[in-house]
């Protein structure tokens, strides 16, 4: 190619690829620096440079001036007194540049230089595709479905290509190669075979997204979408909050005759779609997540983030849902774990829980059933808050007086004494480690409940998964949080030995720099 050509080249290529010119004539320059190496030896430096304005090129080697001792490479370095005989002022670390005479390539060193510029042009053009979708992250893509393989799709997005796995379509939902599709991007990975473009239809965002398409209020920030839970192809539920206490955020979404959840219900091939308002009550907003069951009192433990929702007889199938879709889709949508009752299961837990609970102080205490249930009536549940109480705050209860509450109190702590102690020889007995038995978090009977389950050492403890823990101690005193964050505390001492390598490594490295 003459000059005039090269830079015809360059523009063509970049035009039609939808590159910067600069990448490909930089491609170029090395196609014909390794050209140049195959010619005059590969050990010598060698480098092109082509004129962006006039298309001159010019192929130049370069040797450094190095101590005599120091030379390892001689097409590239070059001795001081050498230098000076073509260059009289040379000196140590001067680089002399000499300009190499244009040569006919050949035809091998041609094809090589047109593989290193198809190279170049390919690793740059995925470099630029991963750019371009990188940052759309987040975002409702259009493209067209270019082959169906076993349920995963190949979509074409003309600059290029995405996978539409079978796990992100929705069911049911019949996939044609030629038709245009609406995905939500979820994912791009930089990978030697190009950019990775991952898509989904079934993610909570994608539908989230479709709504700030519909709803223009979404979209300049007045309504905001707070949380969604899908089950795709089927239900769906979606909490929305307006910041304009004049704008009715349900109502905004649905539109004119339901305009808007209609368009949206229509890309999701029919799923219906419950919007509900969110409140910051969390007992208000579970009631209008279960919509449209009607809920009649929320009894809600915050430690576990549990709540129990009392629904009339007639409505427990309607709040529980088919195969329990609709209380499912309102626990992910509010992150609360929902136990739906009836009226009567309400009653009779409670009761269960009263009897219980008499039972537990009139055994400890030593007590009738009528000081039991007064007790029970002010809030005590356990014998440890009657102990933790002051005899003032005991005495102030109705029927009792001090030397009463005085009483009850000793005897709460001495029961308590010989509770401890009777634990102690039961994890003797069961020959449970020290180290298990002085562990944080766990109280002596929840210890002698896992060594009765050969868990007799902190390293059994820390081998079992949340789950287990859970199912060991039992849901009602420790949630599946719990037990992981118990777990991880567990496997500490695991990791002591890294962390002080770690640290020791740090501080020679502190120590040397320091001298």
């Amino acid at each position: 190619m003459n000059r005039s050509e090269i830079l015809q080249v360059a523009d063509t290529v970049a035009r039609e690829k939808g590159m910067d010119r600069e990448i490909i004539i930089h491609a170029i320059e090395e196609a014909i620096q390794k050209a140049g190496r195959s010619k005059y030896g590969h050990e010598h430096d060698i480098k092109c440079h082509i004129d962006r304005r006039t298309g001159d090129t010019q192929l130049k080697r370069y040797r450094v001036v190095t101590e005599p001792d120091q030379i390892e490479n001689e097409a590239a370095q070059i001795t001081l007194a050498q230098a000076q005989r073509e260059k009289a002022d040379a000196k140590i670390g001067d680089i002399l540049i000499d300009t190499l005479p244009a040569f006919d390539y050949g035809r091998v060193a041609a094809q090589t230089a047109k593989q290193v510029i198809m190279q170049n042009i390919r690793e740059a053009e995925r470099e630029q595709q991963y750019n371009d979708f990188k940052d759309r992250v987040g975002e409702i893509i259009n493209g067209v479905i270019k082959r169906v393989e076993y349920g995963n799709a190949t979509i074409d997005l003309g600059r290029a290509e995405a996978i539409l796995r079978r796990d992100d379509t929705i069911p049911r939902e019949h996939l044609k190669v030629g038709e245009r599709i609406r995905a939500y991007v979820y994912d791009v990975r930089r990978e030697a075979r190009g950019p990775q473009i991952f898509l989904s239809r079934t993610k909570g965002e994608f539908m989230a997204k479709l709504f700030a398409q519909e709803v223009p209020e979404i979209y300049d920030g007045v309504i905001e979408i707070k949380a969604v839970a899908r089950d795709p192809g089927s239900r769906a539920k979606i909490a929305v909050y307006s910041h304009d206490t004049g704008m009715d955020p349900v109502g905004a979404c649905v539109g004119m005759r339901g305009s808007r959840v209609q368009a949206v219900v229509g890309e999701l091939g029919g799923e219906k779609v419950d919007i509900i308002p969110w409140s910051a009550n969390i007992a208000t907003f579970i009631v209008n997540a279960l919509a449209p069951a009607e809920v009649a009192k929320v009894v809600m433990d915050e430690e576990k983030r549990r709540l129990d929702v009392v629904v009339p007889d007639e409505q427990l199938s309607l709040a529980i849902g088919r195969r329990g879709q609709n209380v499912r889709l309102a626990s992910i949508l509010t992150g609360w774990y929902i136990d739906i009752l009836t009226e009567e299961e309400e009653s009779k837990r409670r009761q269960d829980e009263f009897n219980t609970r008499s039972a537990l102080f009139m055994e400890a205490l030593d007590v009738d059933d009528v000081i039991a249930r007064l007790l029970i009536t002010e809030g005590f549940t356990k014998v440890e808050e009657i102990a933790e109480t002051s005899i003032e705050e005991l005495g102030s209860i109705a029927g009792f007086n001090e030397e009463i509450a005085e009483e009850l109190r000793n005897r709460a702590e001495n029961w308590l004494k010989t509770r401890v102690e009777m634990m102690k020889a039961r994890q003797e007995e069961l020959g449970l480690s020290s180290d298990l038995i002085s562990f944080e978090g766990l109280t002596p009977e929840q210890i002698v409940k896992l060594g009765e389950q050969n868990i007799r050492t902190l390293d059994d403890l820390a081998d079992l998964a949340g789950d287990e823990l859970v199912e060991i101690l039992g849901s009602e005193d420790l949630s599946v949080n719990a037990a992981n964050e118990l777990i991880m505390k567990a496997r500490a001492h695991w990791f002591e030995g890294d962390e002080a390598a770690q640290q020791a490594t740090s501080d020679d490295k502190n120590s040397s720099n320091a001298a």
